[in-house]
């Protein structure tokens, strides 16, 4: 595709918490140019990701805008799911009208409503919304139908809980990090059965930044230094809006998102050929549900049998994942800057070893409505 990431910013919530959203933004931007060597002038164009309907602001990046280097600049915004404005700012790349673009994400979750209350406002106002639904009680509902179908187990969940928190100490700019049992998961209480607290997302504020380049960018900025992470593939699906409209384990949105990115990088085998993979685990039965629907393996099968690990033969969630650390808007375009660091080989005490392939994933919607995948090569 000829076009890589060459810098990844990560501020995490203890560098962002009671900060402005400009000056959160400022400090991140400003960093990951200082780190390139490089400065605005060298950017060509800016898609940043945020939420006007989470953060309670009518044109929320007009707050941040010039903080983000965007000033004079051709610069626009994806409403809510980062990952997305990644993957328009490498369509704004390949028009050959831009050889750079800056994409950043940010949300202050620190500042809002709780997330469930503002899901289960977003939920259907007739049917849906009187009777609770919401994040919580929509993915309770999922994660009963995948417990009856596929033979999973509340250990299993809480295997996936012990894992990605435990990734989460080898992980500097993650937020929860917890050495923790089976047992004290199971012990954790019950916020929407069979989901436990303990398997619930650490909601918290961060900004994400990433610069991507045209290969003859790539090669003046890195100037050998630095090893870019090349973009192989990108994919993109939707599933219905209304719960009952769908089924909620066989996600068709998640299903051709993965078959266009793994044809675009000429993926053949995905659990062979990737090494490690960012999935989104907003809630820990999820990163099983989705891997089934990305890999067409079992999940449960992997948890249980050590796969994905840190040390298993395909890493998910090496970083924490969103169990660890879920700035809500911003998490998409975490889980692509880890992949991207993972490649780089920039991860330090969680990177993975010999990581070629990396696969970043980001679901977004009440039980996982919106999806979208990313495939990185070194």
């Amino acid at each position: 595709m000829d076009v890589g990431i060459v810098g990844v910013q990560i501020s995490s919530h203890n560098e962002v918490f009671g900060k402005t959203v400009r000056d959160a933004v400022y400090e991140c931007t400003k960093e990951l140019l200082q780190n390139l060597g490089i400065d605005r002038n060298d950017i060509d164009t800016i898609v940043t990701a945020s939420s006007d309907y989470y953060q309670g602001i009518s044109c929320s990046n007009s707050y941040y805008f010039e903080a983000a280097a965007s000033y004079l600049k051709d610069a626009t915004k994806v409403e809510g799911n980062s990952i997305h404005a990644f993957i328009y700012a490498l369509m704004r790349v390949l028009s050959g009208h831009f050889d750079t673009a800056l994409v950043l994400a940010v949300t202050k979750a620190s500042e809002i409503p709780q997330i469930s209350t503002l899901t289960h406002i977003s939920s259907d106002p007739f049917y849906q919304r009187p009777v609770g639904i919401c994040d919580v009680t929509a993915a309770a509902l999922q994660a009963t139908k995948y417990m009856k179908e596929r033979g999973a187990k509340e250990e299993d969940f809480a295997e996936v809980c012990v894992k990605n928190l435990k990734n989460a100490f080898y992980n500097e700019k993650a937020y929860r990090k917890m050495l923790i049992t089976v047992e004290d998961v199971l012990n954790s209480p019950y916020v929407a059965t069979p989901i436990r607290e303990l398997e619930c997302p650490a909601h918290c504020d961060g900004v994400v930044a990433l610069l991507i380049a045209r290969r003859e960018k790539v090669k003046e900025i890195c100037n050998g230094y630095i090893e870019p992470a090349w973009i192989a593939g990108v994919g993109w699906g939707s599933d219905p809006y209304f719960l009952g409209d769908r089924d909620l384990i066989k996600s068709g949105g998640l299903r051709k998102a993965s078959e266009m990115a793994f044809k675009m990088a000429k993926i053949e085998n995905p659990v062979k050929d990737i090494d490690v993979a960012e999935i989104t685990d907003t809630f820990a039965h999820q990163e099983l549900l989705w891997f089934e629907n990305i890999f067409s393996e079992s999940g449960v099968d992997a948890i249980r049998n050590g796969l994905t690990t840190i040390d298993g033969d395909l890493p998910v969630n090496p970083s924490g994942g969103s169990l660890a650390t879920n700035p809500p808007v911003a998490a998409g375009l975490l889980r692509v800057a880890e992949a991207a660091l993972q490649i780089m080989n920039a991860a330090g005490a969680h990177q993975v070893a010999d990581a070629e392939v990396a696969l970043a994933h980001q679901a977004y919607g009440n039980a996982g409505q919106h999806h979208a995948v990313v495939v990185l090569r070194r």
